[in-house]
């Protein structure tokens, strides 16, 4: 029973890892066409779809081994193991994305002042054959990607790829009946302004949690009102709630209580465990029981002197 549990997640990760490998090979298969293509057409739009598209084989290339990475044991240097390698992969995505978004910018400016023609009917035809390819690659990734950074980066993306490519494909319409090529470079400039939207957001939570930030979506005061419902929870004192990863959280808190028998406080502690998995989703609780006569350590971050709580709040 036991080897049929522990395979569960096992078996999870080698199915996210068939199917990143397999994205991997379809995005870099397209990338020599539409690349091509681009200069057949003389797109820019296209060009910049090649350019993005080589980026996520990068990115889909690092989320692969991080995946693979944070599989490793923890060890003695290591003692969380290699969760954060997801994390460090889609702080270098998200860099390269805002990266490849300036490149996108200038270069469009440039066709703006003067816009070259484009060939509308290979800017089509490929830009129906990259939805079909990207819409393909960012469902094979999608599934985890809720709860995991490091796959939310490579899906993010590939659905940039998804919307590019259609908005290259209605340029492409409209450049054939009106033949406003100018149309070419604004939808570049709409791809580039759409990665770096995203390519923020991501930027902004690898940040939060390299910096070990309170996950965005835990209140901290409901949490120490929770813990305090606890019953034998007298005070908390230097709370802090951090991430390993977007998908794995970690909390330490001083909880105080009576003087009280060890087998009552293992009953608190379990008690505040099973109170912060199920709402704050915390996987993991250091908890340090204190008995009613210790003064917070002065050393630390004291919480009932930040407004957070008293004890005669009880």
């Amino acid at each position: 029973m036991h080897d049929h549990i522990h395979s569960q997640p096992e078996d999870a990760t080698n199915q996210t890892l068939s199917r990143l490998a397999l994205s991997l090979g379809l995005t870099l298969a397209f990338v020599a066409v539409e690349a091509f293509a681009g200069v057949a057409a003389n797109s820019l739009a296209l060009l910049t779809d090649a350019a993005h598209n080589l980026t996520d084989v990068i990115a889909l290339g690092l989320s692969w081994y991080a995946v693979r990475l944070a599989t490793r044991p923890s060890n003695a240097r290591k003692t969380y193991g290699y969760h954060r390698a997801g994390i460090l992969v889609a702080l270098v995505n998200a860099a390269t994305l805002g990266i490849i978004s300036l490149g996108i910018f200038y270069e469009a400016w440039q066709r703006f002042l003067a816009p070259p023609e484009i060939q509308s009917g290979i800017l089509i035809g490929v830009g129906l054959v990259a939805f079909a390819v990207n819409l393909c690659t960012a469902l094979l990734v999608k599934k985890g990607s809720e709860h995991d950074l490091n796959l939310r980066s490579a899906f993010v993306h590939l659905t940039g790829d998804v919307l590019s490519t259609v908005g290259a494909v209605i340029a492409g319409v409209i450049i054939y009946f009106t033949g406003a090529n100018w149309l070419d470079a604004l939808v570049s400039v709409l791809i580039g302004l759409l990665i770096l939207w995203n390519a923020w957001g991501i930027l902004r939570e690898t940040v939060d949690i390299l910096l070990e930030a309170t996950p965005r979506d835990v209140d901290m005061s409901a949490m120490l009102r929770d813990m305090k419902q606890v019953k034998g929870v007298l005070g908390v004192h230097d709370l802090h709630v951090w991430s390993i990863s977007s998908s794995l959280r970690t909390m330490s808190a001083h909880i105080l209580t009576d003087d009280i028998a060890i087998s009552s406080g293992a009953a608190i502690q379990a008690a505040i465990n099973e109170l912060v998995a199920q709402r704050y989703n915390i996987s993991h609780a250091t908890l340090q029981l204190e008995c009613l006569g210790c003064a917070p350590d002065a050393l630390y971050c004291d919480m009932n002197g930040a407004g957070y709580l008293r004890v005669d709040d009880k």
